[in-house]
């Protein structure tokens, strides 16, 4: 339970800190677009939900869904954001082993969940075109690696749909679920 608060004041914190350009060549930090920019992905007004909203009308993120809601998080990612969700798919969690998705629905399990689920987010919003190599903070605590060597990847989950709109961010669909290094699942 006291994990579960601590993770849920995270993403409420970390909600209203933008990312900034880091001046490392060996770190670079993903920053949003101003709203006059080119991309006609940032020009396009936002959706009528939120993330939790539009990710609810999908009928590919219902695991996450289900999770979002598991972890005590639909509230806190319904708020003013704005939010980078990369959204694992139903198939993405269907890859994880046998029963572990069922184990993380636990309420014993929630403070695990919502450190899985919001090592997912980012505390602010980035356009696909915006996207730049590096290391980002999560709203989690951690970081993810951003690649675009050979199309986008976060850590090893390929980026396979962009820039899905909503009223406080964007949604990124991938085909892995993150796990944090300091996650151990193989505990539950």
């Amino acid at each position: 339970m006291r994990h579960t608060k601590i993770a849920v004041a995270a993403v409420a914190a970390l909600a209203a800190l933008p990312l900034a350009a880091c001046g490392s060549s060996s770190t670079t930090t993903v920053t949003s677009a101003p709203a006059a920019a080119s991309s006609p992905a940032s020009s396009a007004p936002a959706a009528a939900g939120t993330v939790v909203d539009v990710a609810a009308t999908n009928p590919d993120f219902t695991t996450l869904v289900a999770a979002i809601k598991a972890a005590g998080l639909a509230d806190t990612l319904s708020g003013p954001g704005p939010f980078t969700v990369f959204a694992p798919t139903n198939e993405a969690f269907a890859a994880l082993p046998a029963g572990l998705v069922d184990k993380l629905l636990k309420p014993e399990n929630k403070a695990v969940l919502a450190k899985i689920l919001t090592y997912h987010v980012l505390a602010s919003k980035v356009m696909a075109a915006d996207v730049k190599d590096g290391k980002v903070a999560t709203v989690e605590g951690g970081t993810i690696t951003i690649d675009t060597m050979s199309g986008v990847k976060v850590n090893d989950a390929k980026v396979v749909k962009t820039d899905i709109a909503a009223s406080n961010g964007v949604i990124h669909v991938i085909d892995k679920v993150l796990v944090a290094a300091d996650v151990d699942v193989s505990k539950l």
